[in-house]
C-alpha cells in the first residue's frame, strides 16, 4: 500500500493542462498498478461486453471477463436482459462456457448444478442430506446490466451509479448519428505488447500522432480544423474529411474509398471503450489489460449494408483499419519499451492537441487515489 500511495504520489492531477505532465512512466511498469486499476477502475465502472443483438432472443448469452471478473448475460423467457458472475455456487466452475450462444438452462459441467435463464438454481443432483441448504439463496449472482445504443454493459459495483449517468453528455452527442442503422460485419483482435494505458493515450492525443504514423489517414482528414470536445467521463476527437481528386495515388484511393462523409468522429468512454464513425461506417475498439505489458483490443466493424453486394467494399474498409492499427501498434509497443528507459519519467502535453489525454489521466489518478482512501 506504501508503494501504491508513492507511485500515485509522483502525479499532479491538479495540474492545469499548461503545466501537466503524463502520468509517470512507473504506472505502465508496475504490477501492484494494473492490480490496483482491476479493482478501482475496470471493476467499478461499466464495461462493454457485447452488443445488443447477440441478446435479442430468449436463452440468448454472452460471456465476458471484466476486472479479471468472469460474468454472463442473458436474455429471459420474460424478455428481461440479466447479467450474473458466470461462477457456480458449488465449486465456482463457468456455468457457460462458451463466448456466446443460446441456453434454456446454464448447467454447470463440472458437476451438474443447473440454473434458469433468470439465475435462480434449479438443479442439485446429489444432495439428498445436505442440511441447512438454503436452494433459493443459492442462485448466481447478479450483476448489473444495461444497453445503450448497439452496447451491452455491465457494472460490477454493487452501487455503481446508472449507465445513463455515467455516459452523461456523450449520449446527445451520439444520438444523432443514428449508429442503430449500422450492422455488424466482423471482428478482430488484436494483441499488442504494450500497457493498456499507452493504447489509450495514442487514441487520445488529438490528432498529434496522425501526419507522422498515418499517411494514408492523414490525406483524408482536414487536420488543421480538427476539434477536441471533453466532458466528464469521455472525450470527442473529430475532424472534417477531406475529398480527393482522381488523381490521388492507391494508398489515398483506399482509404478515401472507405472513410468519407462531411466529418469523421472519435468517441472514447472511459476508461477503454472507443467509436470510431465516419459516413456508413463504424468500428469500435475495447481495450482490455491482459497484463502490465500486454493488452487486447477487440475491434467490431460495422457498416451500413453488410449484404453481398458491398462485401467488397466492406472487406476494403477493414483492411484499411487494419493498416491503421499495424500502425499504431508498431508505434505503442515502441512507447513501452521507451518507458522502461533511465532516459524517461515522464513527459508534457501538447495544448492544442491533448487535453482529452489530460482528462484521461485525471480521471484515472482520481479514482486510484479513491480507492486507496
Amino acid at each position: 500500500m506504501k508503494h501504491l500511495n508513492e507511485l500515485i504520489g509522483e502525479y499532479d492531477d491538479k495540474a492545469a493542462l499548461e503545466d501537466a505532465f503524463t502520468i509517470p512512466a512507473s504506472w505502465y511498469l508496475s504490477p501492484e498498478m494494473l492490480e490496483l486499476e482491476q479493482r478501482a477502475v475496470f471493476g467499478r465502472n461499466w464495461q462493454v461486453i457485447g452488443r445488443t443483438e447477440q441478446v435479442r432472443s430468449a436463452g440468448d448469452y454472452i460471456t465476458a471477463e471484466v476486472a479479471g471478473e468472469p460474468v454472463v448475460a442473458t436474455r429471459g423467457a420474460d424478455g428481461i436482459l440479466r447479467a450474473f458472475f458466470n461462477v457456480c455456487r458449488h465449486h465456482a466452475a463457468a456455468v457457460a462456457v462458451e463466448e456466446c450462444g443460446r441456453a434454456q438452462l446454464f448447467r454447470c459441467p463440472y458437476h451438474g448444478w443447473t440454473y434458469g435463464l433468470d439465475g435462480s438454481l434449479k438443479g442439485v443432483p446429489e444432495f439428498t442430506g445436505v442440511r441447512n441448504f438454503d436452494r433459493a439463496k443459492n442462485g448466481l449472482v447478479p450483476v448489473a446490466v444495461d444497453t445503450w445504443e448497439q452496447f451491452v454493459f455491465v457494472a460490477l459495483e454493487p452501487n455503481a451509479r446508472s449507465l445513463r449517468e455515467f455516459l452523461g453528455g456523450l449520449t446527445d452527442l451520439v444520438s444523432p448519428l443514428d449508429l442503430g442503422k449500422l450492422s455488424f460485419y466482423t471482428r478482430k483482435v488484436y494483441t499488442l505488447n504494450c500497457n493498456w494505458k499507452v493504447f489509450v493515450d495514442n487514441y487520445l492525443d488529438g490528432g498529434y500522432h496522425v501526419p507522422h504514423i498515418h499517411k494514408g489517414l492523414n490525406d483524408v482528414l482536414e487536420y488543421k480544423e480538427y476539434t477536441i470536445e471533453n466532458g466528464d467521463r469521455w472525450s470527442l476527437q473529430s475532424s472534417p474529411m477531406v475529398a480527393l481528386d482522381a488523381g490521388s495515388s492507391d494508398r489515398d484511393a483506399a482509404v478515401a474509398a472507405t472513410r468519407r462523409g462531411d466529418r469523421a468522429y472519435y468517441f472514447w468512454l472511459y476508461p477503454n471503450f472507443m467509436i470510431n464513425v465516419y459516413e456508413g461506417v463504424m468500428d469500435t475498439n475495447l481495450v482490455l489489460a491482459m497484463g502490465v505489458d500486454k493488452t487486447k483490443v477487440i475491434f467490431d466493424f460495422f457498416f451500413d449494408d453488410v449484404g453481398p453486394g458491398r462485401e467488397a467494399r466492406n472487406a476494403e474498409s477493414v483492411a484499411v483499419s487494419n493498416k491503421v492499427q499495424e500502425e499504431d501498434a508498431w508505434v505503442c509497443e515502441s512507447v513501452q519499451r521507451g518507458l522502461r528507459s533511465r532516459a524517461y519519467g515522464a513527459g508534457r502535453l501538447s495544448v492544442r492537441r491533448e487535453s482529452g489525454e489530460h482528462l484521461f489521466h485525471r480521471l484515472l489518478a482520481g479514482e486510484l487515489k479513491g480507492s486507496l482512501g
